[in-house]
């Protein structure tokens, strides 16, 4: 039974329907296939709509407004020229700068191919310019959208808090020195490679001496309000002030001024596409997150958890072995599936695993979203190697062997995260 359902899942997955629609035909299907089952149609119904009347879901929406927002008024570019300013003229200087201000996007959109639209939009065509490979650029850029699902606020860890019943807010804490120490293994990768390949210096210090020549002050106060999104919004939450729900709902009250009053990048007439793109956007997430939980549910009642556990901890009866399966599964299932419905549906199958070995449920949220980030750019998924691809007009087989370094180096810092605890909880526990 257990093996027909997931045969089911997968080849409706190949056959192109969405995957929604092929998780809640999946549940459907349970329930026909076995009449033996507690459950009928409507209890999957009911539970599809239930599933969806959560207080901490409402931030998906807001923070997907938000990110949209930020992302019509510019505030990549603030970011960038502020990073620049210091940077600009050294070698990997520019590079380095543009995968830390993926970091900082992160902090603003919550999603990897929304930071890749943002900051690759603004920073490909620049660095092309100035004489970096542009298949280099755009590999680099790609992979560093990943950061977006890493540091908070991110779209996986609510889905996960929301599977997992941890607090979203501990997740969120938790992915920030996970996401830092990638940015910063990346950067070191990206000092060796501009290092070894060489760049055109003449046009660094020129293009720097232009960005300084604005001077300090008049680059601090652009980047002011944009550097002050995630002290809003993350500050807001750590330090008990707000529920990550309510910091979405400022995040977008705050988009809003800076677009439209400081920045001026924005006018009143754009929110109406600007909040049709969002819906568009955030419904199929809606639907996902409906299936999704449903069929959790009912891989519940089947006891797959309970049989999966069983089969893992007895066939690895050393966590290292058993953590690397783990992590080379939920590799795979990055490959090729939605990473918010990957985590709905398998949360609920190994958190029962991982705390049996002692692994705390935070930790594993962020060995998972890592896992599911590098899915953001490994094919046949890959959605950040098409957002890239679409940018740069650069072919996506392309856009991944250029981008292989940076996976490499991702999955460097997933090994770390994966067996040393602290990174992850040195400031929950």
């Amino acid at each position: 039974m257990i093996i027909a359902i997931f045969v089911i899942f997968f080849g409706t997955l190949l056959v192109g329907i969405p995957i929604g629609v092929a998780v809640a035909a999946s549940s459907i299907a349970c329930v026909l296939m076995n009449p033996t089952m507690p459950v009928s149609l409507e209890y999957i119904f009911r539970s599809m709509v239930t599933a969806l009347d959560s207080t901490t879901l409402l931030a998906v929406p807001l923070f997907i407004l938000s990110g949209n927002l930020m992302a019509k008024g510019g505030i990549s570019e603030k970011l960038f020229d502020f990073f620049s300013f210091f940077v600009g003229d050294k070698t990997g200087g520019l590079p380095i700068a543009a995968i830390i201000t993926c970091l900082f996007y992160g902090a603003i959109s919550g999603s990897g191919p929304a930071t890749v639209a943002a900051v690759g939009a603004m920073t490909i065509p620049i660095l092309t310019r100035l004489g970096y490979d542009k298949k280099f650029v755009v590999g680099m850029v790609a992979t560093a959208g990943g950061l977006g699902v890493i540091i908070p606020p991110s779209l996986p860890f609510i889905m996960y808090g929301v599977s997992s019943t941890e607090s979203v807010s501990d997740l969120f804490l938790a992915g920030v020195i996970p996401g830092c120490l990638i940015a910063l293994i990346m950067s070191l990768y990206t000092w060796v490679y501009c290092k070894r390949h060489g760049e055109d210096k003449e046009k660094l210090r020129a293009n720097a001496a232009k960005l300084r020549q604005r001077g300090l002050w008049k680059v601090f106060k652009d980047g002011f309000w944009a550097l002050l999104t995630p002290v809003i919004i993350l500050g807001g939450i750590y330090g008990g002030i707000v529920t990550p729900t309510e910091a979405a709902t400022i995040s977008v009250v705050y988009a809003l001024i800076v677009s439209l009053f400081v920045y001026k990048t924005m006018t009143f007439r754009d929110l109406i596409p600007i909040t049709n793109a969002s819906i568009r956007s955030c419904a199929p997430i809606q639907l996902i997150v409906a299936a999704a939980v449903c069929f959790g549910r009912i891989l519940t009642m089947l006891q797959v958890p309970q049989t999966i556990a069983e089969a893992l901890t007895s066939t690895f009866t050393s966590k290292i072995a058993l953590l690397l399966v783990i992590n080379l599964f939920l590799l795979f299932v990055g490959m090729i599936m939605e990473t918010l419905a990957a985590i709905l549906i398998l949360t609920p199958i190994f958190l029962p695993v991982v705390t049996a070995i002692g692994m705390d449920p935070i930790h594993f949220g962020v060995m998972m979203v890592v896992n599911l980030a590098i899915g953001f750019v490994t094919p046949p998924v890959g959605v950040n190697l098409y957002v890239a691809s679409n940018l740069s007009e650069v072919p996506v087989l392309n856009v991944a062997r250029h981008a292989l370094p940076y996976i490499l180096m991702f999955l460097l810092a997933l090994l770390l995260i994966t067996f040393i605890p602290s990174i992850s909880l040195v400031f929950i526990r």
